[in-house]
């Protein structure tokens, strides 16, 4: 059975290669969801890497202009269309949009809702959602490191790196992380070694307090520094590189970066040197079994929530802010100043 209720949607829209304060507010009625859809109010979203690459036409397989931004969101569930169990509603959900989650409303398909339990808050599992799963399904899926290994985390501050920092220090592994020194307090804190990014020999810093080498490094900067990034494994180590963050500002093809990266470290990958590079996609797999793919997505963030309940891991809110204030919250997200994720909410 059924709900249908007229919903007003106001949505941020990124309309061309515009800096933050030329994103636009627009307000249109939603369309009552069809068979197999809900509608969603979201309770939180918030702004990722991928945003900021999206702004400058940089994301690689972004749409075409002018389309609303938002790569997750957790919200509840307002409305079911055919075939959908009523029940949902008035439930809270997690899902990964890629696209179209700085909305006040959003028509999403009930297959894609992932469960978000009462004793974890909206904010705090939206800081987690798309973060949590990279980071688990990096570290556990793709490294495989186990208790008493060493891996680097570039960036330990960010969004992903302050995740993945905590969900390896609980796994028992030792973490270098590299940040800003304004941020060494926090990333000692989540229990890494930090390491100043902007030192000129931030690599053999690394070495010196990992003179053997390293199980992991977790790279989304790509670039140049990516052959230094591998340069740090030890025999039977992993280099999982996440993203190309060093061509963000460089114009021209937004493809041309990550194909470029492919190519290293798929000829890396055929030395016979025992170590592995792996690009860590999160959409791999979906196109070839949706089902499956979702099942993984569920199984992991359901992981990472659980860890959060339980106060193992702590989502680290950089700040929140108003949706109406989206083109504030792109601007901190891009100072390079922030420490977590910031997350986006619903107008008072």
């Amino acid at each position: 059975m059924s709900s249908t209720v007229t919903t007003s949607v106001t949505e941020i829209v990124l309309p061309g290669k515009v800096e933050p304060a030329g994103l636009e507010l627009r307000t249109r009625a939603l369309p009552d969801p069809v068979k197999g859809q809900v509608v969603l109010r979201m309770d939180a979203t918030g702004v990722c890497f991928a945003e900021q690459q999206m702004r400058r036409g940089k994301y690689y397989d972004q749409p075409p202009f002018p389309f609303v931004p938002g790569y997750d969101v957790v919200g509840t569930v307002t409305a079911v269309g055919p075939e959908v169990d009523g029940a949902l509603v008035g439930q809270r959900f997690a899902a990964i949009t890629k696209t179209g989650a700085w909305a006040s409303h959003l028509l999403l398909d009930a297959v894609d809702l992932m469960p978000v339990p009462d004793g974890v808050d909206s904010a705090a599992a939206e800081t987690v959602a798309v973060n949590g799963i990279t980071a688990w399904q990096m570290l556990h899926r793709t490294a495989k490191v186990h208790a008493g290994g060493t891996i680097v985390v570039l960036g330990a501050n960010g969004g992903v790196g302050s995740t993945l920092v905590q969900l390896a220090r609980h796994a028992g592994i030792t973490v270098i992380g590299t940040a800003s020194t304004r941020h060494h307090a926090t990333v000692r804190e989540l229990g890494a070694t930090p390491v100043d990014y902007r030192d000129p020999d931030m690599y053999s810093r690394i070495r010196e307090l990992a003179p053997d080498g390293v199980d992991a490094v977790f790279d989304h900067v790509g670039g140049a520094g990516v052959e230094q990034s591998w340069q740090l494994l030890r025999k039977g180590g992993t280099l999982v590189s996440y993203g190309t963050a060093a061509s963000k500002d460089e114009e021209g093809s937004s493809q041309l970066p990550v194909l470029k990266l492919f190519g290293r470290l798929a000829a890396w990958n055929s030395l016979p040197n025992g170590k592995g590079a792996h690009f860590y996609n999160l959409w791999a797999g979906k196109r070839r079994c949706q089902a499956s793919w979702q099942q993984r997505m569920s199984e992991d963030l359901s992981q990472v929530l659980r860890l959060v309940e339980e106060g193992v891991l702590t989502p680290q809110i950089a700040a929140r802010f108003p949706l109406s204030d989206t083109a504030s919250a792109l601007t901190l997200a891009e100072s390079r100043t922030i420490t977590g994720k910031i997350i986006i909410v619903p107008e008072a």
